[in-house]
């Protein structure tokens, strides 16, 4: 299994590095989870009264290549 790393950005600024990362067998696993968590992270910050258009996951592998970019407003299906 490999490691990615899902770091939270705000349009070009990183706001949390993911230090750790998560194990999965599949790139496209990776991104799946990425997806789930940016909706329903975007799901929390709407109710809260927070802008989800700038936020985003960039997924990266463990040699540092960026995977994708998984913006919040698109996993909510506000896009």
């Amino acid at each position: 299994m490999a490691r990615y790393y899902f770091h939270l950005r705000h349009g070009e600024i990183t706001i949390a590095e993911d230090l750790e990362g998560l194990e999965f067998r599949t790139p496209e696993m990776a991104i799946e989870e990425a997806t789930k968590a940016a909706r329903e992270m975007a799901a929390e910050m709407i109710l809260a009264g927070h802008r989800v258009e700038d936020q985003e996951f960039e997924i990266r592998s463990s040699d540092g290549a960026v995977l994708k970019i998984v913006p919040f407003i698109s996993a909510a299906g506000l896009d």
